[in-house]
């Protein structure tokens, strides 16, 4: 005995085959690409002086006390090292070290903070795993002559504050 085939049964079945097959395939990791340049490849250069991580400090602290925030705002050099720090009376004791966290993860990771935190809100979770980083942003490496030589971190409000203030102070660097 011969069953007719209906066509909505068919193509019911073709796709469930199609959808069982696409289930079984592994997606494409993008993190399996290869660069064909190193990304963030920028040379290390001097450590900025005492004298110019204050500058940037002093213009952080402007700039945070126009807008009434009250903030902790530290620069490293280029290793690293704690060159000059603020804590604004009043900011929350706990971003301290936060924003020094941020200085170092910016300089030596040699990219702004926010790019940790855009990656693991996109997923790329991977980056929790690494040593120092810091997944907020307000960490802004500062670059002299195509070299770093430091970074300002600020901490102290929401991760926006912090970005606003750090930029304030980051360009003052000239």
């Amino acid at each position: 005995m011969k069953f007719p085939v209906k066509p909505l049964g068919l193509a019911a079945g073709l796709l469930l085959a199609a959808t069982a097959a696409l289930a079984q395939a592994p997606a494409a990791n993008p993190l399996d690409a290869v660069p064909d340049k190193m990304p963030f490849d920028i040379p290390y250069g001097p450590p900025i002086s005492a004298e110019k991580a204050l500058v940037l400090i002093v213009a952080a602290n402007a700039e945070s006390k126009q807008r009434g925030w009250k903030m902790n705002l530290a620069v490293v050099d280029a290793g690293g090292n704690l060159v000059a720090f603020l804590r604004e009376t009043g900011s929350q004791v706990a971003s301290i070290a936060i924003s020094q966290h941020k200085a170092r993860a910016a300089v030596q990771f040699r990219r702004e903070t926010k790019l940790f935190e855009a990656g693991i809100q996109n997923g790329l979770n991977y980056m929790i795993t690494l040593d120092g980083v810091i997944g907020s942003r307000g960490g802004i490496p500062i670059v002299d002559n195509g070299q770093i030589v430091g970074a300002i971190g600020v901490s102290g409000g929401t991760g926006s504050q912090d970005e606003v203030i750090a930029k304030a102070g980051a360009a003052a660097y000239r």
